[in-house]
């Protein structure tokens, strides 16, 4: 199929949507790497809007990405070639040089950590061991680049040893499998199963080797992703029952938002609160991202100029985001702010932050790469890669 451009705009608002709940969480009475001298309980109840879907959303538009960047590179080897490329070196470079400000401030701000910037940097850092229940050196919001990398290279590995025939098979099978209203009913079982069964209230670690959880969602999300841009049943079902999702999504939501105002800032009192508790995140999360890819198909499917530039931009707003976030609001705490301001600020820094850091990054040839860019070609003048990272 072409180009939806309608998956470009979920994927752009979708990380955007991402910087407002950071910036949220510092205010957030759940624990952040940088928080408000007053955190605010209520708070929570917004942020419970998106916190179930929007990772396997993120996750769900990669897989979608992945597909279209695989029509350019048929061969597994190729595809698991370009993709460490664009995936490990600007890991490996936020790992060193753009998340360690996160864990000092944290460490500085909660733990009486007193050294200098310089000082932990150098010293403490690549320590390779805990410092104040802290792991470093530490890959922070930056799990989500190693988490794709992984399931990218396990995707490309079955693709590699799996035959044409049985993949064609197994695509028929799961477009058939997630038809009509199955679309709705057999991923939000498997939520229900992972979510209320196997792991009540476990969090997630971003450990990677401890976070089966989210392993058993977000590969999934990802196939799914895959699948989704060759799946002609999926996309007629998601045509049909996106606005069932919608109010499933929107119900859900009601209920975890009573929850958390009835229990506003204790735990959940009984089992059998938190297993509906989890019954209704999993209902919300697959009904809210069944609505949304239903929204962008209806009425996003459409070019703008900035798009191009929009999609670019998103891998390099992403990694340098929760940096500007995290900094920021760790400095102002010294300046006693009302809540208000402080959002105003760290919304404000954020976003010329991350717009400087993309606009000057994509200039520099040698910087392009280690910030999620495609590198330039020689003798080739700056431009948008109509491919989505």
């Amino acid at each position: 199929m072409g180009r939806h451009y309608g998956m470009d705009w979920l994927r752009i608002g979708a990380f955007g949507l991402l910087i407002f709940y950071h910036i949220g969480l510092v205010f957030v009475h759940w624990g952040y790497h940088a928080k408000t001298a007053h955190p605010m309980e209520w708070v929570a109840v917004p942020l419970q809007a998106i916190n179930a879907w929007r990772l396997p959303l993120l996750f769900v538009v990669s897989g979608y990405a992945s597909r279209a960047i695989f029509a350019g590179d048929r061969r597994p080897a190729d595809f698991a070639l370009g993709r460490t490329k664009r995936l490990i070196i600007p890991l490996l470079f936020g790992v060193i040089v753009i998340v360690p400000s996160q864990p000092w401030i944290e460490l500085s701000t909660q733990h009486g950590y007193t050294a200098s910037f310089l000082h932990f940097w150098f010293s403490d850092y690549f320590r390779f061991e805990k410092l104040s229940g802290i792991s470093l050196p530490s890959w922070q919001h930056l799990w989500f680049v190693g988490y794709l990398w992984f399931y990218t290279m396990v995707l490309a590995a079955g693709i590699a040893i799996t035959p044409s025939a049985v993949r064609a098979w197994i695509a028929d099978m799961a477009d058939r499998a997630l038809a009509g209203p199955l679309i709705l009913i057999i991923p939000m079982a498997l939520l229900i199963a992972n979510w209320s069964y196997a792991f009540p209230g476990s969090p997630e670690t971003h450990g990677f080797f401890d976070d089966w959880q989210v392993h058993r969602v977000y590969f999934p999300m990802l196939l799914f992703g895959f699948l989704l841009r060759g799946g002609d049943r999926v996309w007629r079902a998601i045509r049909r029952w996106w606005w069932v999702g919608g109010i499933l999504a929107v119900a859900s939501y009601a209920f975890i938002a009573d929850v958390e105002i009835r229990h506003m800032g204790s735990p959940v009192p009984t089992r059998a609160i938190w297993y509906w508790f989890g019954v209704a995140r999993a209902v919300q999360c697959w009904g809210a991202i069944v609505a949304l890819i239903g929204i962008a198909d209806r009425w996003l499917n459409h070019d703008h100029a900035v798009r191009p530039m929009l999609n670019e931009a998103v891998f390099p707003f992403y990694m340098i985001h929760q940096t500007i976030i995290v900094v920021v609001a760790g400095a102002l705490l010294a300046f006693g702010l009302s809540p208000i301001i402080e959002f105003g600020i760290i919304l404000a820094a954020t976003v010329a932050g991350c717009w400087a850091f993309y606009r000057i990054g994509r200039e520099i040839g040698w910087l392009r790469p280690l910030i999620g860019l495609r590198a330039r070609k020689a003798g080739h003048t700056p431009a948008h890669s109509p491919r989505s990272a």
